[in-house]
């Protein structure tokens, strides 16, 4: 069954590419939608068959490839990968919708965004480490030539740039990941296999590093994050949408896979230090946000800046903090996507992301009041607003992690605030005020161009009101990760999805035993 999710898109890229009737750009999406949705019923259909108390993985499938390297296609699901599972194929049906119908060299194009699905997905289901190189690097190629053939003017330094840094990070996690096979005398690249290795507590820390490093550019961490800003900016929107929607969770989904799941005695050492980086992150993201005239600009440093908290929570390495940190991957994904969306039709109908010259855009008659609305709904949603899925991901990510790094906590909170300050300077000189006289007479925005940021809005309330929705699929395998807790610990979490309630009249979590860090 998880075949279908890796090689699927695969096969419509070859569809597309080797069809012999030829297709303007409006069919081949409307193929390429067809090939993504049918994907997106798949992740959700495997959701639905998933056991919620299933501590092991799911629909397992497994082939001998290459065993003198100790490569096997081993595949996989759990409550860790399965949100980021359905995350990438819904981003992916999104960011096709979104793509414009004349485009050049359109069948390259799809079939490279569908290529980037497979290779995400299967990212996520493998279970053999160095197959999750194979993938992990897979995706760089797609994803290098979408921005360096319809990015913007700098579109080959930025993607030059990605290409460089990427392979940075790929190198050095194929380094730990041989250093692991080679201290330990076993090349079997199994993740159950690896997971068995005790290793000396210095050879421990050494590859844990590598494995920090190497992920720490992927999410992008400070200060391996110059890369981010300038794809962002040069890409185009539905690049945009999966660049910061999914790809960047490829490195918080490794360093807790790879780097809290084989190293646990090394991560306790390591802790503070990575509580401190994600600070810093955090904070370094949210003043240059501030210091942005570019919306776009902007919303990817908030990234940086919001990755930040998916750090604090690994950091913290405790059941409730694992959960945390995968609904703030999830409900990230969704706000920026949407937010990058957003931005991408007011950049289309205004020429300008500049929110100097923008003004006004909230005028009902000349402006655009819908795509304004729904800009409000993006930004209460990453600063935080209680109801919404910010909200929710974030007090979870304070609440677990306060009581390991109360330090580090604190100062990280000072981000959310942050976020509200940048957010609101944007949405008060681009949509609120007199339209301004450069922007007046906009074109019209039909429902093509808002349907997507809809469906995101909503699921974001959703996921705001029902936190219960997004945070069942991920507490038993959090729970598996750390064996020093008892069975008490799913009673535990399920009271904090009482308390994570907006109905309930105290927020206060009383969760000794999840929030103290494995032993």
């Amino acid at each position: 069954m998880l075949n279908f999710g890796i090689w699927w898109p695969v096969l419509g890229a070859l569809v597309i590419c080797l069809w012999p009737i030829e297709m303007d750009g409006k069919r081949l999406r409307q193929v390429a939608l067809a090939f993504a949705i049918a994907a997106g019923v798949w992740s959700l259909v495997l959701a639905s068959q998933f056991a919620l108390d299933n501590t092991g993985m799911q629909f397992e499938f497994y082939l001998p490839w290459i065993e003198p390297l100790g490569l096997s296609y081993s595949l996989g699901v759990d409550g860790i990968s399965l949100p980021l599972v359905v995350l990438n194929t819904v981003l992916t049906a999104i960011a096709i919708y979104s793509s414009a119908e004349k485009r050049d060299r359109p069948r390259f194009y799809y079939a490279l965004l569908l290529i980037l699905s497979g290779a995400v997905t299967g990212a996520f289901l493998v279970q053999n480490f160095l197959l999750f190189f194979l993938f992990y690097e897979l995706e760089l190629i797609p994803l290098y030539l979408l921005i360096a053939i319809w990015g913007g003017q700098k579109r080959g330094y930025a993607a030059t740039k990605f290409l460089i840094y990427t392979a940075i990070s790929g190198a050095l996690v194929l380094a730990s990941c041989f250093g692991l096979a080679w201290l330990s005398n076993s090349f079997n690249f199994d993740y159950a296999n690896l997971a068995n290795n005790v290793l000396p507590i210095g050879q421990q820390v050494i590859l844990l590093v590598l494995l920090l490093v190497g992920f720490g550019i992927k999410i992008p961490l400070v200060p391996l994050h110059t890369w981010l800003p300038d794809a962002h900016v040069e890409a185009s929107t539905p690049i945009s949408v999966l660049l910061a929607g999914v790809l960047l969770k490829l490195g918080t989904y490794g360093i807790l896979r790879f780097g809290l799941g084989l190293f646990p005695d090394a991560w306790q050492l390591l802790g503070p230090w990575l509580a401190i980086w994600a600070v810093i992150s955090v904070l370094y993201g949210s003043f240059n946000a501030i210091a942005q005239t570019d919306m776009k600009k902007m919303v990817a440093y908030s990234s940086i800046g919001h990755m930040g908290f998916v750090l604090l929570a690994l950091a913290a390495a405790t059941p409730l903090s694992t959960v945390a940190a995968i609904m703030q991957m999830v409900t990230h994904g969704l706000i920026s996507a949407m937010l990058f969306l957003l931005v991408g039709v007011v950049y289309a109908k205004t020429g300008t992301r500049d929110i100097n010259v923008l003004k006004g855009l909230l005028n009902p008659e000349r402006g655009l009041p819908i795509i304004g609305s729904l800009m409000i709904i993006g930004v209460m949603a990453s600063a935080g607003t209680p109801g919404m899925a910010g909200f929710i991901s974030e007090f979870v990510v304070f609440r677990s992690s306060f009581a390991v790094f109360p330090a580090q906590t604190l100062l990280s909170m000072l981000g959310t605030a942050l976020t509200a300050v940048y957010f609101l300077l944007l949405v008060n000189r681009a949509f609120f005020g007199r339209l301004a006289p450069e922007v007046q007479h906009l074109p019209r925005v039909d429902w093509h161009d808002r349907i997507p940021a809809i469906v995101l809005a909503v699921l974001v309330v959703v996921f705001g009101v029902l936190p219960n929705w997004l945070t069942r699929w991920s507490e038993t395998s959090a729970i598996a990760m750390f064996p020093a807790h008892d069975g008490k610990s799913m009673a535990l979490i399920d009271r904090s999805q009482q308390a994570l309630n907006p109905a309930a009249t105290s927020l206060a979590l009383e969760l000794p035993a999840l929030e103290s860090p494995a032993p």
